[in-house]
């Protein structure tokens, strides 16, 4: 269980910074205390399930990825939904960026298969 908690700290600090969100901001936008958010991340105390999801509706994120590290339809649809209003000139700056990193991915895969 601890491990589990840990984990599911883990991705709600990650998640938090990746939205460049402090833990004031995040307990702020939940409705919970920032001491809450700082034991919920260190993997400290459970979250309550009401707690739960008002967390994963702060960070856009399902509760399947919260709680298992699964990333569903639901998580795709907001980065499509951020991607979809860019700018044009931006959008292919972003459509560079992401075909660069699966490029770099598929090559360091096919470099540790040989």
């Amino acid at each position: 269980m601890d491990d589990l908690l840990r984990q599911i700290g883990n991705r709600i600090l990650n998640r938090r910074k990746q939205l460049r969100m402090t833990q004031e901001d995040l307990a702020e936008k939940a409705g919970i205390t920032p001491q809450t958010i700082s034991s919920a991340e260190l993997g400290k105390k459970a979250l309550r399930l009401e707690n739960i999801i008002r967390v994963c509706s702060a960070l856009h994120i399902s509760t399947d990825y919260l709680l298992l590290g699964k990333i569903n339809s639901g998580d795709y649809s907001v980065l499509l939904s951020r991607i979809s209003n860019l700018p044009p000139i931006q959008y292919c700056h972003m459509e560079d960026i992401i075909n660069s990193f699966i490029l770099a991915l598929e090559e360091r895969e096919a470099q540790n298969g040989k």
